[in-house]
């Protein structure tokens, strides 16, 4: 069984967000519910057997247990998980509608989310004794921002070498039209 179907027999249908043909290519809208309410959408996405795409902040906070004082109570929006015949790859993205949000709080919510899928590999390697679950798969990380301004040219902050850790993110202003290869672009 792949990672990817066991994923999706892990993860609750209300925590993932659907692909959508559109011209015979997949896409993924995702969502940020009122009172944020706007939208990225991410053409290019790999066929449904080969990705998962998970609502990283729909798993409840665990605050009850930690103290949060380090940012470990966070979480980043979206987490794209991707199997294809090219590349494994686990890609986390937080959105922000404005030019909000400072940096340090960005990467904390980065690493939450890397923590929640080390928490699902664990999952997976102890109740679906898959010892291999999620192994092998590169990271990336992208912030998108100035969401809900008016669609204007994808500025995109290219960071030195390549966007695999939460401080070295790949920065999005004004999306219009993404690329999942892109997104995923790198070393």
């Amino acid at each position: 069984m792949s990672d990817i179907a066991i994923l999706k027999q892990m993860i609750k249908e209300t925590a993932t967000v659907p692909l959508v043909d559109s011209y015979g290519k997949k896409q993924v809208t995702l969502t940020e519910p009122p009172p944020a309410n706007y939208s990225v959408t991410i053409n290019g996405m790999p066929d449904d057997d080969e990705v998962i795409v998970i609502k990283a902040d729909a798993f409840s906070s665990p605050n009850t247990v930690f103290k949060g004082k380090f940012g470990e109570c966070k979480r980043a929006d979206f987490v794209i998980v991707a199997d294809t015949e090219n590349k494994k790859v686990i890609l986390c993205i937080e959105m922000k509608a404005g030019k909000g949000g400072a940096e340090a709080e960005i990467i904390q919510q980065l690493k939450g989310a890397k923590c929640f899928i080390a928490y699902c590999r664990e999952i997976g390697q102890s109740f679906w004794q898959q010892q291999n679950f999620l192994k092998d798969y590169v990271y990336r990380f992208v912030s998108i921002r100035e969401i809900s301004i008016s669609k204007q040219r994808t500025r995109i902050e290219l960071p030195t070498g390549s966007h695999n850790h939460p401080d070295r993110m790949l920065k999005i202003s004004s999306p219009h039209y993404l690329q999942f290869n892109h997104l995923i672009g790198g070393k």
